[in-house]
C-alpha cells in the first residue's frame, strides 16, 4: 500500500454551517454533528452537497460543522472536474479494504476535531466519512477511540459500510450499537450490500432507500422525509433532555458551593 503520508499539521475546519442563531425563539438547541466528507474530497464539498440537496425545512434543525480530512488527495478524485479541489482522504487501504494506512492517525485527528471544535452530539458522513461515523460509537464504547470526548449520541450515514479488516470490525461491531441512527440506501450504489450489512449492527435504525448511485440523495418524496422527520424528533428529544439535564446539574453545583 506503500508509505504512510505525511498528514497536515494543523487541523483545518473549512466551514462552519449554522441555519441562524445556535437557539431559535423556544430557546431550542440544535442537535450538533460533526461531518466527515467522502474519500477524496472535502468538507466544503459536503458543505455544497448537503445544503444543495436536503430542504431547509431539514437543514435549519440541524448544526452542522464540515472539516478537511487530514490528509491530502494522493491521486485522481472522482469529482475532479464536478468540484473544484482541494481534496482530502481520511486514511489510504488496499484494494480488498481490509489493511488501512494511517488509520491511527486518523482517529486521533478527529478526536483533536472534537476537542478542539466539540463539544458534538452526533457524526455525519458521506462514503468514507460514512464508514467511519457507523463504526465509531462502537469503537468509542469499547474504549478504542474518542476516549477524550463525550459520548456519540446519534449518527446519520449516507453511503455507507462495514470496514472489513477483522481486528477493526472485532472493535467496531462485535455488540449491537444502540445510539439512534440513520441511513440512506441508494438502489444503484456499489455499496448498497454492504450498507444493508451494517444495519445489522444498529438497533432499531432509520432508513431512507432511495433511487440513486452512491451520493447524497435529495429529499423529494413524502416518505423519505417521514423517515427524516422521525429520526430528527427522536434526535431533537434526547437534545432537550441531555439540556436539562445539564441545567439541573449545573443548578445543583450552584448549591453545593453557597451552601
Amino acid at each position: 500500500m506503500g508509505s504512510a503520508m505525511k498528514m497536515s499539521q494543523n487541523i483545518t475546519a473549512t466551514s462552519v454551517y449554522r441555519n441562524g442563531k445556535d437557539d431559535d425563539e423556544n430557546n431550542k438547541k440544535k442537535p450538533r454533528f460533526l461531518c466527515l466528507h467522502g474519500f477524496r474530497t472535502s468538507g466544503a464539498i459536503m458543505k455544497e452537497q448537503i445544503i444543495s440537496k436536503w430542504p431547509e425545512s431539514v437543514t435549519s434543525r440541524l448544526d452542522m460543522f464540515f472539516a478537511d480530512a487530514p490528509f491530502p488527495c494522493a491521486g485522481k478524485s472522482d469529482v475532479d472536474g464536478i468540484f473544484p479541489p482541494p481534496y482530502y482522504e481520511w486514511f489510504q487501504f488496499c484494494k480488498d479494504f481490509t489493511e488501512y494506512v494511517n488509520f491511527e492517525e486518523c482517529l486521533k485527528f478527529i478526536e483533536d476535531l472534537m476537542i478542539q471544535y466539540g463539544p458534538f452530539d452526533g457524526l455525519m458522513g458521506f462514503s468514507q466519512g460514512a464508514i467511519l461515523s457507523a463504526a465509531l460509537p462502537g469503537m468509542q464504547a469499547k474504549g478504542y477511540a474518542l476516549t477524550k470526548v463525550p459520548k456519540i449520541k446519534y449518527v446519520m450515514i449516507i453511503g455507507g459500510a462495514k470496514f472489513q479488516s477483522t481486528d477493526v470490525v472485532k472493535k467496531s461491531y462485535s455488540e449491537k450499537i444502540v445510539c439512534p441512527s440513520l441511513h440512506f440506501l441508494g438502489e444503484k450504489d456499489f455499496l448498497r450490500q454492504h450498507g444493508v450489512e451494517l444495519l445489522e449492527s444498529y438497533v432499531n435504525p432509520f432508513v431512507v432507500h432511495h433511487p440513486k448511485g452512491h451520493t447524497v440523495p435529495r429529499l423529494l418524496d413524502d416518505k423519505s422525509l417521514e423517515t427524516m422527520n422521525a429520526f430528527l424528533e427522536t434526535i431533537e428529544e434526547m437534545t432537550v433532555e441531555a439540556e436539562l439535564l445539564q441545567n439541573d446539574q449545573d443548578q445543583q453545583h450552584v448549591v453545593e458551593v453557597y451552601a
